[in-house]
């Protein structure tokens, strides 16, 4: 609805002068979307290098630079379970030269679990395109006597507080599974927090970590014998190791800890330069390299999902995981 100065504007011009004003701010509008990209691409991802996030990244940035014309560039910004990052982008301006590769916690978990969070991502960031489904696999160190999620459950009952798992952040998908698994296992182990995966990898390799709930990363240390591969957290097996059991199967019933990775660009950039990262991204998951190095992290392309289902996913997220929220008493100042 237009304001009444503006109206009052029209008035006095004549109705002769509305069309000219409209086809002058339609012209402006396509002007700043027809020049568009005509300089590098910002892409952050707000986990450290070595991470799902950063992997699919890297993965499809190239495919998009290809499409848009110009170069799209991986920014790390890690910290505060991906706030750092997301916060950046929402400052940014909005004209498409700043986009943000997300895992869904960060969007849909982080404002039930961070009591001062300086944006609203449901309200400041445009879901963009879905990237990936991300899985996550309870692997542990070598070290550990253990064979099978029966073994490790003994175990961890046999040794109440003294195991230790990490994951890349409070609230992340991989924290979740974490707290989903102690409560359907009825088992005590101390949450370690990181700034991405990655470190998180390097502390369960080293030892100092026994296990953890992997979002990917990890699987090429289990291909080599340096971890363990007990089971996959999600509702189905996995292609990748079709052998291995789910949680579900493994005595856990109903546990899925999936979470969905996507890009987002800030509320209030033009819906043409929208779809044409969309259809950049879209593009980018077509490719054979792009869908192996996902399924290589053990993550599931979502090619097909449409707009207005990446929404709605956020919200689904959000009543799925606010009950254990609340109930592990997860806040962060």
């Amino acid at each position: 609805m237009a304001s009444k100065p503006v109206i009052n504007r029209l008035r006095r011009l004549g109705l002769a002068a509305l069309p000219a004003l409209l086809c002058g701010a339609f012209a402006t509008t396509a002007t700043a979307s027809d020049k568009w990209p005509d300089r590098p691409i910002r892409l952050i991802v707000n986990f450290a290098p070595g991470g799902a996030a950063d992997v699919m990244g890297r993965a499809i940035s190239p495919t998009m630079s290809q499409v848009l014309g110009q170069s799209v560039v991986v920014d790390n910004k890690p910290g505060a379970n991906g706030n750092i990052g997301i916060g950046e982008t929402v400052r940014s301006a909005k004209d498409g030269y700043t986009l943000l590769l997300s895992s869904g916690g960060g969007i849909s978990i982080n404002p039930l679990i961070y009591s001062k969070l300086p944006f609203n991502p449901e309200k400041d960031l445009i879901p963009v395109a879905a990237v990936a489904r991300v899985h996550v696999f309870l692997e542990t160190n070598p070290s550990l006597p253990v064979s099978n999620v029966q073994d490790f459950i003994k175990h961890l009952q046999a040794n109440p507080g003294k195991l230790s798992y990490g994951s890349p952040g409070p609230g992340s998908s991989p924290h979740l599974a974490g707290e989903m698994f102690k409560r359907a296992a009825k088992v005590d182990a101390s949450h370690i927090p990181y700034k991405g995966a990655g470190p998180a990898l390097t502390d369960v390799l080293s030892g100092q970590l026994q296990y953890w709930f992997d979002p990917g990363p990890g699987l090429k240390q289990v291909e080599a014998g340096k971890l363990k591969l007990l089971a996959i957290g999600s509702p189905q097996r996995s292609p990748l190791y079709p052998k291995v059991p789910t949680l579900a199967e493994s005595g856990l019933p109903g546990f899925d800890a999936d979470t969905l990775f996507g890009i987002y660009a800030p509320t209030g950039t033009p819906a043409p330069v929208v779809e044409a990262v969309r259809a950049a991204v879209l593009k980018a998951l077509e490719q054979k390299n792009v869908i192996e190095v996902l399924q290589g992290l053990g993550s599931t392309p979502e090619p097909r999902m449409s707009r207005q289902d990446f929404v709605d996913h956020h919200a689904k997220e959000r009543a799925r995981f606010a009950p254990l929220i609340k109930e592990i008493g997860l806040k962060v100042d």
